[in-house]
């Protein structure tokens, strides 16, 4: 309790009498005056008025507030906003707000607001406990065991020290190894129950999707992991469980990005082309233990073939990027930052995607041998295994 007020610290906090949802609310350090930005979903046709409630030593004030809906909504009528107030100077330091269309002194009364919501980044950090964290958003239904594991231990490879995944749903056993990571301090798992308050979509195509919120509200979650994170790590790699981004001539990202920063440019963010793997297309000649049988999912070292990219088309990108450039980001690049982003060659570092693919994209499309995920395998193999015996005890 908070102000005589409950305080839940997991995202979704429902707006009294609204169709609008909290999602995270931070200070904003980068502007000459200081705010409170709360992520939020909001029903885009819904005019309204805010105000931001602020707990304060106790007592609660009361400010109006700006809001904004960001462009990449698809179509669907809920879409991610950002509601803004300004930090006034009778408190300076705010430890919770609420959201609501009424001020109290409106009404008189604070029957409206039920629940508060905790004001995080109150320091602007110059030293990062993590390097890299990679962030992960709508997690539903999943059951890819194998490949949930040998990601994560992948990304250890690579130099990160953080995943934070925003779950909706998972197979029980998918649990026992994200439990297992948690323990170690390694995996955040942000619950996400946008679904339980909306319509969501299982896909981005309003035309092809049902729902009235893009792919169980990702873009809400991407930008919250971006904001915190923004003083907890040096970067933030924005991504799904099946790519991984893989540097061509070194080891890790450790070693890959301040030489990106060298060639290109500090202040921006960088963007690694997606080439596709095709699940259909396998290729066994590597030997992988036979315990990994047992788990669910998909082999990611037993598919080294992957399509051409058309460079005339459009092809998907992810970044990984220094969260303090960034102020609105959607699933390929950004909606606002600093100096925007810039794309990586190919040769350098790209994005390895193990997925269906069409069978149209097949015929279209020239397949190439790569191995170079394979060039880790000696570490992957025996880590992949420790953690599915001590997680799953399966020898």
């Amino acid at each position: 309790m908070t102000c005589a007020m409950q305080v839940q610290n997991d995202p979704i906090v429902k707006v009294s009498n609204h169709k609008a949802y909290m999602v995270g609310s931070y200070i904003e350090h980068r502007q000459e005056v200081k705010k409170i930005r709360t992520i939020a979903i909001v029903f885009r046709n819904e005019s309204t008025e805010y105000h931001c409630l602020l707990c304060c030593n106790g007592k609660i004030v009361s400010i109006p507030s700006n809001y904004s809906i960001h462009s990449d909504h698809f179509g669907f009528e809920y879409g991610t906003a950002d509601i803004i107030c300004t930090v006034p100077d009778v408190c300076p330091t705010p430890t919770h707000v609420a959201v609501t269309s009424q001020s109290p002194e409106e009404d008189g009364s604070l029957q409206d607001i039920h629940t508060f919501q905790p004001v995080r980044n109150q320091k602007k950090q110059e030293v990062f406990p993590y390097e890299f964290t990679v962030c992960i958003s709508a997690m539903f239904d999943y059951a890819n065991v194998l490949e949930l594991v040998q990601a994560m231990e992948m990304f250890k490879i690579l130099g990160v020290q953080k995943v934070a995944i925003y779950k909706t749903s998972c197979h029980p056993v998918t649990q026992k190894v994200l439990d297992y990571y948690v323990t170690k301090n390694f995996v955040e798992l942000i619950p996400w129950h946008v679904a339980s308050y909306i319509n969501v979509s299982r896909g981005w195509n309003k035309t092809l999707s049902t729902g009235q919120l893009h792919y169980f509200g990702q873009i809400a979650a991407l930008n919250d992991c971006v904001y915190r994170y923004m003083y907890q790590s040096h970067y933030v790699s924005l991504q799904d469980l099946d790519e991984l981004i893989l540097p061509i001539n070194f080891k890790n990202w450790t070693e890959l990005l301040p030489e990106l920063e060298r060639k290109y440019k500090q202040e921006m963010g960088f963007e690694f082309e997606a080439y596709l793997f095709p699940l259909s297309i396998t290729d066994f000649n590597l030997d992988s233990p036979g315990s990994w049988n047992k788990v669910m999912g998909v082999n990611i070292l037993e598919h080294i073939f992957r399509l051409s990219n058309d460079p005339k088309e459009f092809n998907n990108f992810k970044v990984i990027v220094n969260p303090r450039l960034v102020f609105r980001t959607t699933v390929h690049g950004f909606l606002q930052s600093v100096n925007g982003s810039i794309r990586v060659d190919p040769n350098i570092a790209r994005i390895y995607h193990i997925r269906n693919i069409s069978s149209e994209a097949l015929l279209t499309s020239s397949i190439i041998r790569d191995t170079r995920l394979r060039d880790y395998a000696d570490m992957l193999i025996p880590a992949v295994s420790e953690v599915l015996q001590q997680a799953l005890d399966i020898l």
